[in-house]
């Protein structure tokens, strides 16, 4: 079944990197030290699909489509490549990282300029695909399902593969309804769709009956819209400040048809184009971008912020050496005899003391390197999605090696040196405003010494170890002047004030309390018979190295509000466990506002939560809390909502906190509300107008079609906080209908939070999510706007979304 080509081909005809993709050759695939095989790969001719060559007997299909891939990578930079190839072939070595779990793909050139001219390929290619505007990544998905469908390849679809290709694109059609359309389109009465008998069936596939009655409502100009019907639409349904000047630019800017264009007329197709790019989203773009002051002190700013960054799964467990060893086999040569057959082979009893201890020693080396380059890769992520506060749990490590883990459990180690070149490299990607390191120190004073010398050399002159101001600082810098810098959150010996001190340097290490979060987790453990053990305040020896290097974010204990303003200076700084500080918030909101105003504050979740679940950050963000760090690892409702919180300000990891947040003489109390600036009375009426090419579920099961339903919710302020959804559709996720609309009171729309939820509905049982999105509620656009889907993991659905209509009215 073949396409147009112009989702892949789009912009890079004749380019040189795509004609060798499109040849294709041969690249050695790496699995292990002794799993090196010779393959064929090329880009399909849709560019848009890989195809490999595979010997298997029951062989897997032998394709991956470009969708698929999350990046690639030049040289040994995966795990496998690393371990499994010498250092002399790094420049013909590339990597092909996939979405979701998928396992990545390491490759090999045969020469230097192959592999330049495969990574350089696959990235036009992906660079290119995240470029296409909706309506091309919508052709390209159907045009891929319907090749899926046509069984024989011969480019022709009979009634039988016009049914597979429905139940592909998740559509559940009667038996009569599915030969009607058939017949309709097969105008040569010759039992096949070819040709332009399938460009007919693909338009009636894809006709927008809504869009139909938007675009003729307005469409004022013999038939067509004129640049001033576009301008009156702009206006009174988009509720935009625009001139004709937009108008005409939009025109230019979408419309297909020339001779319309040259009358300065939009047609239906450049009016639906308009609405599937950036203009026709329901973001406002202009909150792409930073957007917001950035030159107020940095606890003026909600700052997203990750707890044990570095755990893959839960907080308890890791996955088990013996495991790893089973599962890898890079370092069996040097294991015993006796556990290099099968699993059910291996016993310990089976082996003497002496090997055992070494067999234990090797396989924890084994799952070491694996779980190492995971919670790598880990940090990265998070730095990716713009996290600014990451979390150092440090505890003593072989060979005088710190390294980070979650003490006290079974999770396994990752080492400390290896986690900060990961932040080096990766931390100013995606935000170029501040990181910061919460370190949790467990270390020794050699070890503590030999993180604060790994800090030093690795992050450079990035690193702040003294204030930016010449004289002591009354007040924290702003993102502006730290852009660029890592910020050390921990314990110090002394004042800030002594960096200015022209007296001795003072004692080379004292003892200091352990930080709040550490102790917490200390407290909490049982004793033999199950009881809690009775809390104590505990001490660890800080070394003058590391103390050194914090210093705006000094931690100390939390004892009350007005001790902390009488005692603390601006620069000390408080963790909270999540039950404290949601009690605080509850009980005592105005008083933490104003504790915020002047300091910062850490929010982590509670130890209870071994299997690294959420809790819900919009009450600490209600009372002003900068740094509410959740379970980055962990796909949830409240990552959703992390998520749609930092999406605006150009994805920077700092959101500047509404005046009333910010300003000495507030009363605002989330809790209680009374009148005052925060109060600004919204009505807000949405419509759930239809959605487009939701995904299958159950992709093993061809019949199986979802039932969708969508829920509007609203997070904020306790009188904000209201969730509504629609009826579900049966069997039709590729363009169900609901037009229902709902209305929603706001008090304080400034902390408010907008989420879709996406759900397939299930009498019998809970219903399973299809995707969602949040956003801030000051960052949507009004009017007739495109919402995208997220999957749970928070990746976009290239070819989904919901088309609704919004207005966000000040109430009378």
């Amino acid at each position: 079944m073949e396409s147009n080509g112009k989702a892949g081909k789009h912009g890079l005809e004749g380019d040189v990197d795509l004609q060798f993709l499109l040849v294709g050759g041969k690249l050695m695939k790496v699995k292990s030290s002794s799993w090196k095989k010779e393959r064929m790969y090329k880009l399909h001719d849709d560019n848009a699909t890989i195809w490999h060559e595979s010997h298997r007997i029951f062989k897997r299909k032998q394709t991956f489509s470009i969708d698929d891939v999350d990046s690639v990578r030049k040289g040994r930079q995966s795990e496998g490549l690393q371990k499994h190839t010498e250092a002399h072939v790094e420049d013909r070595c590339f990597s092909i990282f996939f979405k979701g779990r998928r396992r990545n793909l390491d490759l090999v050139a045969t020469s230097v300029e192959e592999a330049r001219q495969w990574v350089n390929g696959l990235e036009k290619i992906i660079s290119n695909m995240k470029k296409l505007n909706r309506q091309q990544t919508s052709e390209h998905w159907i045009f891929n399902c319907m090749r899926k469908a046509d069984k024989n390849k011969d480019n022709m679809m009979t009634l039988k593969e016009l049914k597979h290709f429905l139940r592909q694109i998740n559509i559940e059609v009667d038996e009569t309804y599915a030969k009607l359309l058939f017949t309709k389109c097969d105008t040569s009465n010759s039992g096949t769709l070819e040709g332009s008998e399938i460009k007919h069936f693909y338009d009636l596939l894809t006709h927008r009956e809504e869009i139909d009655v938007i675009y003729e409502k307005h469409a004022a100009t013999g038939g067509q819209m004129s640049a001033q019907d576009l301008l009156n639409f702009l206006r009174n349904e988009q509720r935009e400040e625009a001139t004709l000047e937009d108008a005409l630019r939009l025109i230019e800017k979408y419309e297909l048809d020339d001779s319309a264009k040259h009358m300065n007329h939009m047609t239906k197709d450049g009016f639906l184009m308009y609405l599937q790019q950036e203009e026709g989203s329901i973001f406002n773009p202009a909150h792409k971008k930073v957007f917001q002051d950035m030159s107020q002190p940095i606890n003026d700013y909600f700052i997203s912020s990750s707890h044990n960054t570095y755990l893959m799964e839960d907080q308890l467990k890791g996955p088990s050496s013996t495991e790893a060893y089973i599962k890898m086999s890079v370092m069996t040569a040097s294991l015993p005899a006796c556990v290099m057959g099968t699993r059910s082979n291996y016993h310990p009893s089976s082996l003497s003391k002496r090997s055992l201890k070494h067999f234990t020693e090797q396989a924890f080396l084994i799952d070491l390197a694996r779980v190492s380059w995971n919670a790598w890769l880990l940090f990265i992520q998070a730095l990716m999605k713009s996290c600014r506060c990451v979390e150092l749990d440090c505890w003593d490590g072989a060979h005088g090696e710190p390294v980070i883990y979650h003490g006290h459990t079974l999770t396994s180690k990752v080492l400390f040196k290896d986690v900060i070149k990961a932040i080096k490299e990766y931390a100013f990607k995606t935000s170029e405003y501040p990181v910061i390191l919460s370190l949790e120190n467990h270390c020794t004073l050699e070890q503590q010494k030999l993180m604060a010398k790994h800090m030093i050399s690795i992050l450079g002159s990035a690193l702040l170890t003294s204030p930016l101001e010449d004289q002591m600082p009354t007040a924290f810098p702003s993102p502006q002047e730290l852009k660029g810098r890592f910020i050390i959150k921990g314990k110090r010996l002394n004042k800030l004030d002594a960096v200015f001190s022209n007296t001795s340097p003072g004692v080379e290490e004292d003892c200091v309390s352990e930080e709040d979060e550490a102790a917490e987790t200390n407290n909490s453990k049982t004793d033999t018979n199950g009881q809690k053990a009775k809390a104590k305040k505990s001490k660890i020896k800080l070394a003058k190295q590391l103390s050194d290097l914090v210093i705006y974010c000094k931690s100390v204990h939390f004892s009350g509000f007005e001790h902390a303003k009488d005692n603390q200076a601006f620069y000390e700084m408080s963790s909270f466990k999540e039950s404290k500080a949601v009690n605080l918030a509850e009980t005592a909101a105005k008083a933490f506002i104003h504790h915020n105003m002047t300091k910062l504050s850490r929010i982590y979740p509670a130890g209870s939560r071994t299997a690294s679940s959420n809790y819900n950050p919009v009450p600490l963000w209600n009372a002003g809390c900068q740094i509410v760090a959740l379970n980055f690892q962990t796909p949830s409702k409240e990552m959703d909502l992390n998520q749609g919180r930092f999406r605006s300000n150009g994805l920077s990891g700092y959101i500047l906190k509404p005046e009333f947040q910010r300003y000495a003489g507030s009363e605002f109390n989330p809790m209680t509300l009374t009148k005052g600036p925060w109060i600004k009375h919204k009505a807000f009426h949405i419509m759930v107008i239809s959605a487009q090419q939701l995904p299958k579920l159950n992709k093993d099961k061809p019949k199986s079609i979802v039932d969708p339903l969508v829920k509007v919710e609203i997070y904020g302020v306790p009188a904000d906080t209201c969730s509504k959804e629609t009826r579900s559709i049966e069997n039709n996720g590729f363009n169900p209908m609901w037009n229902e609309t709902f209305q929603f009171d706001i008090q304080v729309p400034e902390l408010a939070m907008l989420r879709f939820l996406v759900e397939d509905y299930d009498a019998t049982s809970q219903n399973d999510l299809i995707g969602h999105y949040c956003l801030p509620l000051t960052s949507l656009q009004n009017g007739y706007r495109h919402v995208p889907l997220l999957t749970k993991r928070g990746d976009v659905i290239p070819s989904a979304g919901l088309f609704v209509h919004l207005m966000l009215l000040d109430a009378k």
